[in-house]
């Protein structure tokens, strides 16, 4: 898995870097077919914004999300992410489950 963490209009701090990569071993605790991590953090005036691209085998997700408060805007968007990869496993899951239900009839 390569996890690239970027900036604009900030220095990614070490501390900054350090809750990013605890936040997202939730996520990766959930999908092992990570392929890509790509977070982008700004700031323009008074909003925070946090962006993430998730590259997994098969499909592509992008979230994002914006609050007066950077780590409160990271803890948003993995919990938007780790909804998203939860569905996307979920589905998986189903069409594989239906394959095999639909060959056994």
């Amino acid at each position: 898995m390569n996890l690239q963490i970027s900036g604009h209009h900030l220095d990614i701090t070490p501390a900054i870097r350090d809750y990013v990569t605890g936040k997202l071993e939730r996520i990766t605790r959930h999908s092992d077919h990570l392929i890509d991590i790509n977070v982008i953090l700004s700031v323009d005036k008074l909003k925070q914004k946090a962006e993430i691209t998730v590259h997994l085998s098969g499909k592509d997700i992008y979230v994002e999300s914006i609050d007066e408060d950077l780590y409160a805007a990271i803890d948003i968007l993995i919990d938007k992410l780790d909804r998203q990869v939860q569905k996307y496993k979920q589905k998986l899951k189903d069409h594989h489950r239906g394959k095999r239900a639909g060959h056994e009839a």
